[in-house]
Formats: C-alpha cells, sequence, structure tokens
C-alpha cells in the first residue's frame, strides 16, 4: 500500500493535531483532520470584536519553547514582545519589578520596589542561575512538590510569595493556590528567563492558522462531530462512519473511546473580560497583578501597550479571573468593574466581551516533557495526543503531536518491514 492511501485521522485541529498533520505530511502521508467546530485552532482562537482582535483568554507565546523554534515561523508571526517586569498593585500603589539584566529600564523601580526583601532579591538571582544551569530534561526528573512548597523551601519570604508568586503564578497555572507541579514552575519560569513572553500582532490564533496554512497535503473536515472511535472506524454524530487505519485523537478522548471516561481530564477554568478604557495606567508592556488576597482579578493587560495590527481607538484591557466563583455574568462583570476601580483606578471604561473557558488547562499530576512515540498508543490503531498527555504548555501540545504522528509513522513501517 503506498503511503498516500492509508486512511489517517486526526481528531481535533488544534495546536497538537495541527502538528501531528505536519509530521505525517513530512514522512509522505495525506491525513485528514476532523474539526468540531467551523476553524482550526482549538483553545488557540482569536476573535474580531469591534475591530479588536480578541483571544479567547489571555495567552502568550514563550519563544524560548523548544517546540515552538521548532515547527514555527516566528518572524513571520510579527510577534510583539512583553517587557520583562510586572506592575503589582497593592494597597491603591502600584510597584514595577522585572529582569533589569534583560531590560535596564527596569533596573531602579525594581530596587526600590516594596516587593520583597533584599534577601529575596538575591534568592530571585540565584533561582535565576540555578534554572539556567539545569536542562529541562533534569527538571522533569525533579521530585515533584507543590509549587507553593518548592517557593517556601527556596527560603522566599511570604511577602514575596504573596505579592508577586502567587499572583503572577496563579494567572500562568490558573488555580490561585499555586498546587500545580514544581516542575511546572520550573519550567515555565526557565522559559521565561531564557526567552520572550509574545503576542502575534493578529492575536493568538494566528499560531494555529500559520500551522494550517503550512500544510498541503491534509484534508480539512470542518462542523463535523465525532460520536464515537474504535480501531478501524470513526462513528460520526450524524450517523456516519469512516474506515480509518490509524486515527490520532488530538482532543479529549474521554467521552470518545468505550471504557476511557475513567481516565477523563479534569480542568481548570478562569475568565476574560475585556473592556476598552480611554486611557492606559500600565504605560509599557507589563502584566498588572493584583495582590489583595480578597480581590477576583488576578490580572490585568492593556493590549494596546503592543502594536496591533489595527490602529485603536482607544485602549484594549482585558482582565483574567482565575478564581472559582458562582457569579452571574452580569454579577461577574460588575464585580470585575468595582475592583478594577478599587485596585487600579480605573473608572472609564466600556464593556466588550466575557469569556467563560470551563476547559482552559488540564489539571495534571506527574507531568512529563515528552515521552517516546510508542507510549502514544492506545489500541493498535488509535494514538493520543494534546497537552493533557505531558503537561499544560503550547510546547507540550506541540511534542505530543509530533509523538503520536511518529508513533503511527513507526507502526506502519514496521507493519511493512514484517
Amino acid at each position: 500500500m503506498k503511503k498516500k492511501d492509508f486512511n489517517i485521522h486526526i481528531i481535533g485541529a488544534g495546536v497538537s493535531g495541527l502538528i501531528a498533520a505536519k509530521v505525517l505530511e513530512a514522512n509522505g502521508f495525506c491525513p485528514i483532520i476532523i474539526e468540531a467546530t467551523e476553524r482550526a485552532g482549538g483553545r488557540v482562537k482569536t476573535d474580531v470584536i469591534e475591530g479588536y482582535h480578541l483571544d479567547r483568554g489571555f495567552q502568550v507565546l514563550l519563544t524560548a519553547y523548544p517546540a515552538a523554534q521548532k515547527y514555527l515561523d516566528l518572524d513571520a508571526l510579527d510577534l510583539q514582545k512583553f517587557t520583562p517586569g510586572t506592575v503589582i498593585f497593592n494597597g491603591g500603589k502600584q510597584s514595577i519589578i522585572g529582569d533589569p539584566l534583560r531590560d535596564g529600564s527596569l533596573l531602579f523601580s525594581t530596587l526600590v520596589s516594596r516587593i520583597g526583601t533584599i534577601t529575596d532579591k538575591l534568592k530571585v538571582l540565584k533561582l535565576n542561575r540555578l534554572l539556567k544551569r539545569k536542562t529541562l530534561s533534569e527538571i522533569f526528573e525533579e521530585e515533584e512538590k507543590t509549587t507553593i512548597s518548592y517557593l517556601m523551601d527556596f527560603g522566599f519570604s511570604f511577602q514575596m510569595i504573596n505579592q508577586f508568586f502567587k499572583p503572577f503564578f496563579s494567572g500562568v497555572f490558573l488555580e490561585p493556590s499555586l498546587d500545580t507541579s514544581s516542575r511546572m514552575f520550573e519550567f515555565v519560569y526557565k522559559m521565561f528567563g531564557e526567552g520572550s513572553a509574545a503576542l502575534p500582532k493578529l492575536g493568538i490564533e494566528a499560531i494555529p492558522r500559520q500551522l494550517a496554512q503550512s500544510l498541503t497535503r491534509t484534508t480539512f473536515k470542518y462542523n463535523t462531530m465525532v460520536s464515537s472511535i474504535k480501531d478501524g472506524e470513526i462513528l460520526l454524530t450524524n450517523g456516519k462512519s469512516l474506515k480509518s487505519d490509524f486515527t490520532i485523537v488530538a482532543t479529549d478522548a474521554s467521552n470518545l473511546i468505550q471504557n476511557l471516561n475513567r481516565l477523563s481530564t479534569k480542568w481548570k477554568s478562569c475568565d476574560t473580560l475585556y473592556f476598552e478604557t480611554k486611557t492606559r495606567v500600565i504605560d509599557k508592556p507589563l502584566i498588572g497583578l493584583i495582590t489583595d488576597s480578597g480581590a477576583l482579578i488576578n490580572n490585568i493587560f492593556f493590549h494596546t501597550s503592543l502594536e496591533m495590527a489595527t490602529k485603536p481607538q482607544a485602549e484594549l484591557l482585558s482582565v483574567t479571573v482565575v478564581k472559582n466563583h458562582d457569579l452571574s455574568n452580569e454579577a461577574l462583570i460588575s464585580r470585575v468593574q468595582r475592583e478594577l476601580r478599587d485596585h487600579c483606578g480605573i473608572n472609564s471604561y466600556k464593556f466588550l466581551k466575557h469569556y467563560s473557558i470551563p476547559m482552559a488547562l488540564p489539571e495534571l499530576k506527574n507531568i512529563q516533557y515528552e515521552a517516546p512515540p510508542s507510549e502514544t498508543h492506545l489500541t493498535s490503531g488509535i494514538f493520543l495526543a494534546g497537552d493533557t498527555q505531558l503537561n499544560a504548555s503550547l510546547n507540550a501540545a506541540m511534542i505530543s503531536g509530533e509523538r503520536a504522528a511518529l508513533g503511527v509513522v513507526e507502526t506502519i513501517n514496521n507493519s511493512i518491514l514484517f
């Protein structure tokens, strides 16, 4: 059988599924991607509303991700980079802390900042040096503990943890207690230190759009929902069935494969709200953190502090909430508006959009950086991909898609040989 004659299906046109297709194409195959929605992207999507590009959730690309450097044309994405620091809103006042070794303009503000002690700042330098020397393999071989335990064991003060690490990494991990694995903390901290946090001018969806446009031998079936999967067959919700020699599931597989619901993934949720404001309270492209433990807002960011694809008439502000709540849409908006006024001094705004994201990031234990292709097998003909297989990052989504595709390639090559 010729390679182009194999029926290889990929369920899900998110970043993981697109990378799987890219790897299959590179090995001579012509995969078919089945996507339930009208376009590629999965959880990495952007909507254009009132002339603004609104990402579905505040997301950034870390340019140091090895998989991003391997599979993305970073220059073509027209990335706009964040300043390597944060604005801390505490007690009605602002403090700016950052990495003065990467941006000299942050030196004075970081030194005089009321956030953390001199000992804390020396420990930050120690942590930077430690993780610069540490390889990714070493990080993911370390014994796991919670991030909060890691920071306390490292000797950071409660003030430094509560006023910087907790609000910043709560926004990254989408959970307020920092129960996330210390492996993930070290990995993300290292990636922030070795590259930049950035956003494409056209929003985060520019990433899957670039991947989809690079595929020349892949067939896309949009607006097509899968009901169930078994070896050799895919059943669609419209009652039709598709013959499939190999199937890569690059989405939540628990509801698609019989007896897999016991392995269903738990998910972290968040809310992202967008507002139009007349002015910015943060001039540079810095993320603003709210340190008040009673506040619902975790972070804010003025997207118009970055160069955008369209010339805005005002300022675009995103607000991220990671704490669980039972507020209605209207009550949440009202609460956020009150906190913007009380904590950030933002009084004039126009509400644009609220995204409630129940499946924002997978909640994982015993996280891994990578896995061999052979471990992506679920059955002889079904392979699993997606960040749920490794760790909750865009980098992991890419690697898992790559490994699942290589698992299919290896299986086919071995069957041909024997």
